[in-house]
């Protein structure tokens, strides 16, 4: 237990050299850091370096429309493609459901059925999340279950929120906060970004993009009222700067933005403006490919969030998957897109019901707080192991300073974010640091009193308490990976320095400390120890 061999000395030191070493980016400036040197630092929360803070919400009312939409198209699909072909009227989409007579009720029985297999189980609910029945013996009626619709928001949510993240990241912030409020809302935090204004628009995006063929019959007067010829409909078309004119589209979209694989802003090569350069997958090239081939000559509507982009011509086939989107771009605006591009659409349009900017003097108030609140805790300690314990006292509270570094260490080593509530947790770690140290001195102190000689008290002192400590340490741990899991936000920055500052702080005070009372025990050999 008191041999300490010279490899275990040398990897107890390397350990805490380490820690030290990681710790120093930290406590440095950056302007004074040497570049050529790594520099792991902690990431500071939104409350400790300012930022934007934001609560989007989502309208289940827009899933809803969707999925009428989808369905739509798929049950007219059906009846053109199946196997008898059924005919059917116009599809009414009025009063949250879709409703349409069959033109043969003898075919009303496999419509009902072509369209009940289009319909899915929810979950383990027992019902479809559509419901089909039919009225006056040929009119089809589809109608969206409470179960459907639950469904459809929450998957919409999930993608929404890996979207909105994935646009996050694209801007080069680090550690955003991103979470889930109940059922239709998303928390965005991002530390360090004082002008949310870009950040709304980036996130307030649909980004679903569409390419569609305008519509060359349609009369101009009628556009310029709104109404378009059947199959087609009419979409605002900004001409340019401050100049807005509507346009006539058909309805069907030949190519999506699901399709898209890359999307980066360029200029192009005639005026040195700004675009978006585009590529397809394999299946958008081809699709993209055989629409310029079977179009040439006409215009071709680039779509974004049901705003046309630009109309141009199609003069040859354009071949190889790729295209660019103009219209009026900043390089700015241009970045904008293809970010949201790449990111992928939203299912769903989101709105900003909520704003805060935090300012990073708030920040600096509370990182001075913090630290006069740490400076003060570990000065308290300290005193109080001098005091109480003398010698080992002493190599105590070395204990104490050595896991601050290694604290700070791991937590830049691992790229966590330190928030207000995780100085609390910091304070507490370095309150709760020499726990084990005073376990040990008083087990020290009990052996000595039973007569035992100073290196048996000390061995059986370490001994002995190693299993109090580690089972109270487990407990702590046990609440901390809890946290860790079930919380958010600032109970995840609590919870990360609790685990960090217990780890360390097991291996700070019995490990390190054993190894400094072993070799003061071989190099002096006390006959007594004033504890």
């Amino acid at each position: 237990m008191l041999d300490f061999p010279r490899w275990k000395v040398v990897s107890i030191l390397g350990v805490v050299l380490f820690g030290v070493s990681l710790a120093l980016p930290s406590l440095v400036p950056e302007a004074y850091w040497p570049r050529f040197l790594p520099a792991p630092r902690i990431n500071l929360g939104l409350d400790l370096s300012g930022g934007s803070h934001l609560l989007l919400e989502a309208d289940p009312t827009d899933v809803a429309n969707q999925r009428l939409e989808q369905m739509q198209d798929t049950i007219r699909t059906e009846m053109r493609r199946g196997d008898p072909r059924i005919d059917i009227s116009d599809i009414s989409s009025q009063g949250g459901r879709l409703s349409f007579l069959v033109r043969n009720p003898a075919q009303t029985d496999a419509a009902v059925e072509r369209i009940r297999a289009l319909t899915q189980g929810v979950g383990v609910t027992g019902q479809r999340d559509w419901n089909v029945q039919v009225e006056d013996t040929s009119r089809v009626i589809v109608t969206p279950t409470a179960a459907g619709r639950d469904a459809a928001v929450d998957a919409a949510m999930q993608v929404a929120t890996e979207v909105v993240r994935k646009r996050i990241d694209e801007l080069g912030t680090r550690e955003p906060t991103i979470i889930r409020q109940g059922a239709t809302r998303i928390l965005v935090q991002v530390p360090g970004l004082q002008d949310p204004e870009a950040l709304k628009q980036l996130l307030g995006k649909t980004a679903k993009l569409e390419f569609k063929m305008v519509d060359v019959t349609a009369n101009p007067a009628d556009v310029a009222q709104g109404r378009a010829p059947p199959g087609s409909q009419v979409l605002p078309y900004p001409d340019s700067p401050g100049v807005v004119k509507a346009i006539a589209v058909h309805r069907q979209v030949l190519i999506s933005g699901d399709q898209l694989i890359e999307a980066q802003q360029g200029y192009d090569q005639r005026d040195n403006s700004p675009v978006v350069n585009i590529r397809f997958d394999a299946a958008g090239g081809k699709r993209f490919a055989r629409v310029t081939q079977e179009n040439v000559g006409r215009p071709f509507a680039m779509i974004l969030d049901n705003a046309v982009l630009s109309a141009p011509n199609i003069n040859e086939p354009i071949l190889g998957g790729q295209a660019q989107i103009s219209g009026n771009f900043t390089v700015q605006s241009a970045t904008e897109l293809a970010i949201a591009l790449r990111s992928g659409k939203l299912p769903v349009a989101l709105k900003v019901i909520e704003e805060r900017t935090v300012g990073p003097q708030l920040g600096a108030d509370s990182i001075r707080a913090g630290i006069l609140a740490s400076v003060i805790a570990a000065v308290a300690v300290i005193i109080f192991m001098l005091v109480t314990y003398g010698r080992f006292g002493i190599y105590a509270n070395l204990a104490v300073i050595i896991n601050v570094f290694v604290i700070l260490g791991v937590m830049g080593l691992l790229g966590a974010t330190l928030t207000l509530p995780g100085i609390a947790g910091f304070v507490l770690t370095i309150g709760t640091a020499v726990d084990a140290n005073v376990l040990i001195n008083e087990r020290v102190r009990e052996e000595r009193r039973r007569g035992r000689r100073v290196a048996q008290a000390i061995e059986h002192g370490y001994h002995e308490a190693s299993r109090t400590i580690f089972e109270a340490n487990v407990t702590h741990a046990i609440a901390g990976l809890i946290m860790l899991v079930l919380g958010s936000g600032p109970i995840k920055g609590f919870a990360i320095v609790l685990l960090i500052g217990i780890a360390t702080s097991v291996f700070t005070a019995v490990t390190f400390t054993r190894m400094l009372v072993v070799g003061w025990l071989h190099s002096h050999r006390p006959t007594d120890i004033n504890i």
